[in-house]
This record gives C-alpha cells, sequence and structure tokens, in this order.
C-alpha cells in the first residue's frame, strides 16, 4: 500500500492570502474541493524496491475555482508509484482573484520535496510537476517562473494534461477571471501567458490533449509546444483524436491505456535525460 501521509504546506502563515473565508467544502463523491485555503500536500510514496529516485508535484485542475482531487489527483499519484515515482498531490489554494496565490502554493511544493528529497529517498534533481487544466497552466507558470534562491523551485520536467498555458485570446474564460479578475490588466495577461517566459532554461515537457477539447483550446499546448521547439528544449506532444476535456485517470477515456503507456515510455526517457545532464 501506498505510504500515504498529509502534510501543511506552510508551516507558518502563507505569504499571501485569498481572502476567502468559506468552510472548504467537498462534493461529487469526493473528488470536487472548493474554498481551498489551508493548503496540503498528500504524500504518496513509491515502494523502496522500485524507487526510481524520481518525484512529481501534481496540481489538479478545476478552472481555478475547485480542485478535480481524485481523478486528476490521487489516482494518477498511484499510479506514478507504480512507475517508481514518489507523488505530492498538491491542494492549492484557490486564487479568488489574488493571482499570486496559487504560484507561492506551487514553489512551495517544490521547496517541500527537495527539502525532504532525503527522507523520501529521492533525487533532488528529478523534481517534476505536473498538471491537469487549470492545473496545468500553474504547473506551467511554476516551470516559467521560479526562483533560484535558497531552495531551487524550478522543476526538473513537466507533465501536462490539457493545459490552460495563454490568458489571451485562447484562455479558458473561467480560469482567467478567477485568476485575475474579470478586467486583467495587460501585465498580468502578458505575466501569465506561459507561452511567452520559456527561454532554454525551460525545464523539457510532455503535454496530452484531445483535439475535439471543447474547453481549453487545443491551442494553449500547441503555443507551449512551438515556444519549447524555438527554444531548442526537449518536448513532446500527443494528441489523441477524441476523448474532449478533463479525462484525467478516467478508464473510460477511449485512449487511457495508450496515454499512459506513453508517459511511462517518455517518463523513463527523461530519467535517462536527467541523468545526462547531471553528468555535464
Amino acid at each position: 500500500m501506498n505510504a500515504q501521509k498529509i502534510v501543511k504546506l506552510w508551516e507558518t502563515n502563507p505569504p499571501t492570502s485569498n481572502e476567502i473565508t468559506k468552510a472548504e467544502k467537498y462534493e461529487r463523491n469526493g473528488n470536487w474541493v472548493t474554498n481551498v485555503s489551508s493548503p496540503e500536500l498528500t504524500i504518496y510514496q513509491t515502494n523502496k524496491a522500485k524507487n526510481t529516485g524520481m518525484a512529481v508535484v501534481i496540481c489538479p485542475g478545476g478552472g481555478y475555482a475547485g480542485l478535480a482531487i481524485l481523478h486528476e489527483g490521487e489516482q494518477f499519484a498511484k499510479w506514478l508509484n507504480g512507475q517508481g515515482i514518489t507523488a505530492f498531490v498538491l491542494k492549492y489554494r484557490m486564487p479568488n482573484k489574488h493571482k499570486e496565490v496559487p504560484l507561492d502554493d506551487a514553489q512551495q511544493a517544490i521547496r517541500y520535496v527537495r527539502n525532504h528529497a532525503s527522507e523520501f529517498g529521492i533525487d533532488v534533481n528529478k523534481v517534476g510537476i505536473a498538471g491537469f487544466s487549470a492545473g496545468g497552466h500553474l504547473a506551467a507558470t511554476a516551470s516559467t517562473h521560479y526562483t533560484t534562491e535558497g531552495t531551487n523551485t524550478k522543476p526538473d520536467f513537466s507533465i501536462l494534461f490539457y493545459p490552460v498555458i495563454t490568458m489571451e485570446r485562447a484562455t479558458h474564460g473561467g480560469s482567467r477571471s478567477n485568476l485575475l479578475g474579470d478586467n486583467p490588466l495587460p501585465a498580468d495577461i502578458q505575466f501569465f501567458s506561459n507561452e511567452k517566459h520559456i527561454n532554454a532554461n525551460t525545464p523539457p515537457a510532455i503535454l496530452l490533449l484531445s483535439d475535439d477539447d471543447k474547453s481549453v483550446p487545443t491551442a494553449n499546448s500547441v503555443l507551449y509546444y512551438q515556444s519549447l521547439k524555438k527554444n531548442n528544449v526537449p518536448a513532446t506532444m500527443y494528441i489523441f483524436p477524441e476523448g474532449g476535456h478533463g479525462w484525467g485517470m478516467n478508464i473510460d477515456f477511449k485512449y487511457h491505456s495508450q496515454m499512459l503507456e506513453l508517459l511511462g515510455m517518455w517518463l523513463k526517457s527523461t530519467d535517462v535525460q536527467l541523468g545526462k545532464i547531471q553528468e555535464k
């Protein structure tokens, strides 16, 4: 069984507040949580015999209004465990139009993983981030806006499922308004349009999405992929013919098994790649 442990993300009060005063609420048989104002990490340790030294921080989606905590969180964590990867499901705070809040939590989650790496048998150079939909936007934001002062918050690789990437025309309207407000400033649109902040140091990424996604335009993933390639960053993208949006680990997604096989192969290649990077 998974060695499951839940920890508070911040030992003291977070540096920012989302000003949510309503009680946290679970719905849809526990898969949908709203009003998140007390961020946590749920830790799923892999079997010691399988441990690759890799770790992934998981950011579930939900349009920055809530979190699909099971099929885009816990279920993916358990699959990663099967690949020899320790997983950390991030229950990040909803922004409630306070744009700094989710990124603060994502960066703190990466700090936690690296600061506790020896405890979990993790290589500090093999810490990735994954995100679904708006959680994909958060994962991409953490991959393009990071700090190297103190504990490095830059992920070593990114796994992006049908992500929101841009805050410009092709965005997901609900995610943008929940993050930036109803009339966002041009500077905020620029800052949180992650395709604009990729450079040669951006971590390698895999993007997984459906061609018929009606919620988040496929242009989001394409923009991120193209920008990675312009900067000679390793990138892989799989666009499945159908499936819509939000399938996560749902087994009724037509390409569920193929998607996981492709992702598993990519994770193994990334492991080798990161090892080569360390040798340089």
